[in-house]
């Protein structure tokens, strides 16, 4: 599989700046969430349920520790990006912030740190810190979670902020270095093909480096769990999220870097889709779409037309 030339991919964007291997590396910092503990709401996003993504046991080791134990099970690379991943790793006072985040960047086989976070959880004294780290000389990635452009979505999926908040954020960031890569979910309720490529269109106008796709997940202790049970909801095929992540790939220009084209979990946290059990499943469909319809930045300015 040889997605880098079709899509502009992260670890081929790393390794040419680097001259070798960068693999991330990740960390649970023991972080809260703001639309779990009341503070924006509570029971979290509909389709969230962090054990689907994130080793709770990692939250009881140091950051240190955690590095070591993460960088002895990939063993693929020799330096790393920090990858503050669970929850909102944002949502804390700054000094324990600058504490934890100086602990993974003191590590000499870090070059950078990618910190996972909500629109609404970035404040200005957050944003000084990481654009220091930027003008040391690390890789920062802020990796923000949007999931859709759409307000109506995010307010169905009780995200807690609207679409401007995204904004303000991103811009906001960027102007002062700290990179931005945004996160999101192709099978929300209610959502097209359409609507899929309405957010890519409304997320490149407003800047972003980055992006992540991930297809929706029905996974275990989320309210969709439950509609899904009811059979009110239904999860992405295969071939749906291919022709999604296709479509939105192609409708992105060349220079925006992509972290990731699919997402997986195991049983039995997840219920559905299933197929997203097998990472490469989706990732060699996405490879085989671009390869017959065309590479990323393709459509850019075209209407979706539905294959026939």
């Amino acid at each position: 599989m040889q997605l880098n030339r079709h899509i502009n991919m992260f670890g081929a964007d790393l390794q040419q700046r680097y001259g070798e291997k960068i693999h991330k590396l990740t960390l649970h910092g023991g972080f809260s969430c703001p639309n779990r503990d009341g503070t924006v709401g509570r029971g979290g996003c509909t389709f969230c349920n962090v054990a689907s993504f994130s080793d709770e046991a990692q939250q009881h080791q140091s950051i240190a520790e955690q590095l070591a134990r993460q960088a002895k099970k990939t063993n693929r690379a020799s330096r790393y990006l920090a990858y503050f991943q669970a929850y909102t790793s944002t949502y804390a006072e700054i000094c324990l912030l600058r504490d934890m985040y100086q602990q993974a960047l003191s590590q000499a086989d870090i070059v950078g740190i990618c910190v996972g976070t909500r629109p609404d959880c970035v404040s200005e004294p957050v944003l000084d810190l990481l654009s220091g780290y930027c003008q040391q000389g690390y890789e920062v990635w802020l990796e923000l979670g949007l999931q859709s452009a759409n307000d109506k979505t995010l307010k169905k999926i009780n995200r807690g902020h609207d679409f401007a908040c995204y904004q303000a954020t991103t811009i906001a960031a960027r102007q002062r270095g700290i990179k931005v890569c945004t996160h999101l979910i192709a099978g929300l309720p209610d959502e097209s093909i359409n609507d899929n490529l309405a957010t890519i269109a409304r997320v490149v106008e407003t800047g972003t480096d980055g992006l992540k796709l991930h297809p929706l997940h029905i996974v275990t202790g989320s309210t969709m769990a439950k509609a899904w049970q009811a059979d009110r909801l239904t999860a992405l095929e295969l071939e749906e999220y291919v022709q999604r992540a296709g479509e939105m790939i192609r409708h992105t220009p060349v220079d925006i870097i992509y972290h990731r084209i699919s997402a997986t979990a195991r049983r039995p946290t997840l219920l559905a889709p299933l197929w997203c059990e097998n990472r490469w499943l989706a990732m060699n469909a996405i490879e085989k779409y671009l390869i017959e319809i065309g590479n990323q930045g393709s459509a850019l300015g075209q209407s979706f037309i539905p294959r026939g």
